[in-house]
Order: C-alpha cells, then sequence, then structure tokens
C-alpha cells in the first residue's frame, strides 16, 4: 500500500500542533499525579488527511519511561485535546493517539555500531 505525502495543510497544523503539546507539557497546564517531573518531548505529530486524528511520537527526557507512561498519556489523551482547542484554531481538534518515539535510540545505536568500525 502506497502513502501519500502529507500535504502542506497537515504539515501545518502538525508543527502547530506540536507547538502547542509541548508548550502545555512545559507548563504542565494540566494534572496527572503518573506524570509528573517527567519531562516530555514532542518530536513528532503525524495528523490524517481530515484533520481529526492524530498521532503523537513521545519520549520521556533521559530515554527511560516509566511503567505506564503512553497508557497514561493516552488516558488523559481528551483533557490535553481540550487544552490544544483552547489555543489551537481549528474547525476540529484531532483526537490525539500517542505512540513512543525510538528514533533516538535507533539513532544512538547506529553512533554505537560506526564508532565500532
Amino acid at each position: 500500500m502506497k502513502h501519500k505525502a502529507p500535504t502542506q495543510r497537515q504539515l501545518k497544523v502538525s508543527e502547530e500542533l506540536r507547538h502547542s503539546l509541548s508548550g502545555i507539557f512545559r507548563q504542565g497546564s494540566f494534572y496527572e499525579p503518573a506524570l509528573s517531573g517527567i519531562s516530555i518531548t514532542v518530536s513528532e505529530i503525524r495528523i490524517s488527511p481530515d484533520l481529526k486524528n492524530a498521532t503523537v511520537y513521545v519520549s520521556p527526557l533521559g530515554g527511560q519511561a516509566p511503567e505506564g507512561f503512553l497508557e497514561t498519556l493516552n488516558e488523559i489523551a481528551p483533557q490535553l485535546r481540550y487544552e490544544l482547542t483552547r489555543q489551537v484554531n481549528l474547525r476540529f481538534s484531532p483526537k490525539l493517539f500517542f505512540k513512543m518515539d525510538n528514533s533516538f535510540a535507533v539513532a544512538s545505536n547506529i553512533d554505537a555500531i560506526l564508532d565500532q568500525i
């Protein structure tokens, strides 16, 4: 199955959502005891062509995710969606689905392999 490249609109909305969601995590404008003291990095957001669903790729700063990290984020996704709605002016506020971003681990693994050569 061939995937189409994202449109300019998708890219623009994704970047605006990423910026706003990063600010929400930085400010701590939500309450979730399981995530207190954890700095969360939003590396990428991929949004569906209809702009109604967004996959958010996150990683905890320092690399070690506590148990239940993604489950907790997906549970509070409606609360985070509400906060995003207040900051980003869109016709529809997309549903958020959180996934772990492993790109930093892969990059560091590649660096380690290259260092061995």
